[in-house]
């Protein structure tokens, strides 16, 4: 028996395909450029037909969002950025193509892997996919074909990459397990996606079995078997059509109310990365878009979007989710997240420095193209705006004063905006929870960022693996912060949502619920999960263990009293 991670539910029993891709073994070596320049020409097109010819196979397979993730790759093999910079390496110091390909695609891995945001972190793994699939053309290597798999199998691998997840069809490929990666990689991501079981980061597996093997897959319990027995496998069988009968029954729920049993209503809504993500927020019964992160337009062009660009993108996400509350973050980059078109200063710490609404509010110039461009969408639907990295009163009032300004100057055009737009602002300092019944007189709403307010509270990066278990959202000064923020919110009668991970968290779900929070939004997959909870639960009985918990004094002890409480 093998733990790994549990990223998409399910439970399946199958043969083992073993998945394995060439090895490049990459040199330095002095070689002509010409013919190393042609080389590479060749090997972009080669790329670009295959991601074009996988995208076309994995229609209607694929939700729309997913299949945007192949444009994201064509992107990649034409940006002027990224080949360019290979081609300028090969000519100027006379390499071969395939080493330029590695060091640069390195280069720009690095750059996302480094990023706060787990959105662009796994950004990684697109630039990832298109380098190797190009270094392989250049080296002229086969890439497995996982479209020619017609029996029933649980594919076992090192990785997947986001063009071999959209390779594989559900009728054949009942789930995955992988050595690397977590619940918010690309693989992860795309298999719940599928709807197929998937673990990752479980290690040696590969070693541990051959093409053909039997194998048992538990993701609801990221536990993996090879060779199981007859009685394993007659157990296991059981478990999986129980938890297909679950799934079956979650299906009900898309249009029901998030509605405890004692009558407390909350909103169950979706965080999205561009417009086609709303498909699935609608899909999954979500009520609202609680977090579109903007970034995307920004780190997909050459250059900084336009007014017309982003009215377009946001008007789409708008009608699309209309009636229900969009809430649009506005640019949140800088420091961590850098542009290849536009120059940061170097940071000791990007993570605390020259970011999000600290970069806007110094680069006006750049915020209020955002901000008139969502303005005119504004009378598609229902608009709230959202300002992240807020630390003090004066920056909120300074951010809304821009917002007020492009009011007035789309109003001496003649353009029409909604005079309904909440303005808004993430709580993800501790400051800002801290203060929150004082920035809840200025702003209309909050939603707690708990991925960057809990580093930032217990100061410590949750990508360094050596202070990783300092990342801890059931810790009670966590739990402090959280309280503290929505009931500043409802001391001015106004309302307070979260878009971090915590709020897509079975576990935290309860705890979230008695402290008050108003709004859930997470990955539109998790949605009817998150709804089932909650009317099973108590709004009463969660506000008497919310009270427990509080008082707790270290996040084992919240845990147990959570785990006993539930069960």
């Amino acid at each position: 028996m093998i733990k790994g991670i549990a990223a998409s539910a399910g439970v399946s029993v199958s043969k083992v395909f073993k998945l394995q891709h060439p090895v490049l073994n990459i040199e330095k070596r002095d070689a002509d450029s010409e013919t190393e320049v042609k080389k590479l020409q060749d090997a972009v097109v080669k790329t670009q037909n295959d991601i074009t010819a996988i995208k076309e196979q994995a229609v209607g397979r694929l939700a729309e969002e997913d299949l945007a993730i192949f444009d994201a790759h064509l992107m990649v093999t034409q940006d002027p950025e990224f080949v360019g910079q290979i081609e300028e390496m090969i000519k100027n110091d006379n390499v071969n193509a395939d080493f330029a390909a590695d060091q640069v695609g390195n280069m720009f891995i690095g750059m996302f892997e480094s990023m706060d945001d787990p959105y662009f972190r796994e950004r990684a793994a697109d630039i990832k996919d298109v380098a190797y699939r190009l270094k392989c053309h250049i080296l002229g290597l086969n890439i497995p074909d996982l479209t020619r798999i017609n029996e029933e199998v649980v594919i076992v691998a090192e990785d997947l990459t986001p063009s071999d997840t959209a390779q594989l069809d559900r009728r054949f490929v009942k789930g995955f397990a992988t050595e690397i990666g977590g619940r918010t990689s690309h693989s992860a991501i795309m298999a719940r996606s599928l709807e197929i079981p998937a673990i990752v980061g479980a290690g040696s597996i590969l070693d541990q079995c051959e093409h053909g093997d039997e194998i048992v897959l538990d993701a609801l319990e990221g536990v993996i078997i090879f060779k199981p027995t007859e009685e394993q496998k007659t157990e296991y069988a059981a478990k999986a059509e129980a938890f297909a009968e679950h799934r079956r029954s979650l299906l009900e729920l898309k249009d029901a109310e998030t509605i405890t049993k004692d009558g407390h209503k909350v909103e169950l809504a979706g965080n999205i990365g561009t417009p086609k993500d709303v498909e699935g927020v609608n899909n999954n019964g979500g009520e609202a878009v609680g977090l579109y992160r903007t970034e995307f337009l920004y780190m997909d062009a050459s250059e900084l979007p336009n007014e017309e660009d982003q009215f377009e993108a946001y008007k789409s996400v708008l009608e699309n989710m209309a009636p229900g509350r969009v809430v649009v973050r506005t640019l949140d980059i800088g420091g961590d997240k850098e542009l290849s078109y536009l120059k940061f200063p170097h940071e000791m710490n990007p993570f605390l420095g020259y970011r999000a609404i600290r970069l806007c509010l110094d680069r006006k110039d750049i915020f209020r193209v955002q901000i008139r461009a969502l303005l005119r969408a504004s009378v598609y639907g229902k608009l709230s705006i959202m300002f992240p990295m807020i630390a003090t009163i004066q920056e909120f009032r300074d951010a809304k004063a821009v917002v007020e300004e492009e009011k007035k100057n789309l109003s001496k055009e003649g353009v029409a905006f909604s005079d309904d737009i909440e303005l808004g602002m993430m709580v993800e300092i501790p400051a800002a929870a801290i203060l929150a019944d004082q920035f809840a007189k200025e702003a209309d709403f909050f939603s707690i960022g708990t991925n960057d307010l809990i580093q930032y509270s217990m100061a410590a990066d949750r990508m360094n693996e050596k202070v990783s278990y300092l990342y801890q959202p059931y810790n009670p000064s966590i739990l402090r912060l959280v309280k503290m923020t929505i009931a500043g919110a409802h001391k001015e009668g106004k309302w307070c949502g979260m878009c971090g991970e915590m709020a897509g968290d079975e576990r935290a779900i309860p705890l979230l619920l008695g402290l008050g929070l108003d709004e859930f939004s997470m990955s539109a997959s998790s949605i009817l999960e998150a709804r089932r909870i909650i009317r099973d639960l108590s709004f009463a009985e969660m506000q008497a263990l919310t009270e427990q918990a509080l008082n707790c004094s270290t996040t084992e002890e919240v845990l147990t009293l959570l785990d006993n409480a539930i069960k």
